[in-house]
């Protein structure tokens, strides 16, 4: 968000769309002075101004152990926190994810739909110890996950197609990830299946032997409007495990879409 979009605004707005700007960008990554001020086009001085009063009030705070350079501030949790809370589906889901994790004694999430990715709402931890990379506020490409499948059933065989090479970009833009490859008729026939079941897998395409099963949950017009994943390492989520929970998992996503006023 830089000067050159924001001229036309009034003073008090540029500011506010300013100081937005450096949060986002912290956000990204930019830590120093030099990088916020370009990834925002502002001047030196004015990004030191901007980020003065951000750190005044909370929202930056300069990077510990002496380093320059600045990260996301307490505020902006406590707001997170708040944001999440305020969210009426994440308070409908609640006790439904408590009671099917309480179940499988794995992982479970829930997601909504931010564009071309799954944003990560919800995160109950397995109670067997495993851990894994997901984490509540993560987004990451709808065709490599169980729960951004699940959010694609209702979709075109071409938005299919064009949410899947989505997904291949970004994973070829992140060294380090081996996650299993899935070429285009495999992943299309995978998802026809999916689709008339009601259901999706992921079958280690997010993270390298990790495995779930997801349903879509739906609002009063029939739309999907998000998802969940029971998710467990291989050991504990073996093929015909998954095909065991998936009734779980479907059901608990009917109960929710039935909360939000979706009937079949």
């Amino acid at each position: 968000m830089s000067d050159k979009n924001n001229n036309q605004a009034p003073s008090g707005a540029q500011a506010l769309f300013r100081g937005l700007a450096v949060i986002e960008a912290v956000a990204q990554g930019a830590s120093s002075l030099a990088d916020i001020g370009a990834a925002i086009g502002c001047t030196r001085s004015t990004t030191h101004r901007l980020i003065a009063a951000l750190v005044q009030a909370g929202y930056l705070r300069a990077n510990a152990g002496g380093n320059s350079g600045y990260q996301l501030g307490p505020k902006l949790i406590e707001l997170g926190y708040k944001a999440r809370a305020q969210m009426p589906l994440a308070n409908v889901a609640r006790p439904h994810l408590e009671r099917i994790a309480r179940l499988t004694q794995d992982t479970v999430h829930l997601g909504v739909r931010e564009e071309g990715d799954v944003l990560y709402i919800e995160k109950l931890p397995s109670s067997r110890g495993l851990e894994m990379r997901s984490r509540i506020g993560l987004r990451m490409p709808l065709a490599l996950t169980g729960i951004g499948k699940s959010l694609m059933l209702d979709l075109t065989e071409a938005q299919w197609h064009d949410l899947y090479q989505q997904g291949l970009e970004r994973r070829a833009g992140q060294s380090g990830l081996r996650e299993v490859f899935t070429p285009w008729d495999d992943f299309r026939a995978l998802m026809q299946g999916y689709a008339a079941g009601g259901f999706s897998f992921d079958l280690e395409e997010n993270e390298l032997g990790v495995r779930c099963v997801a349903a879509p949950i739906r609002d009063a017009s029939g739309q999907i409007v998000a998802a969940l994943s029971v998710a467990s390492a291989i050991p504990y989520m073996p093929e015909e495990r998954l095909q065991t929970l998936r009734p779980d998992v479907i059901a608990c996503a009917t109960a929710i879409s039935r909360e939000l006023g979706w009937s079949t």
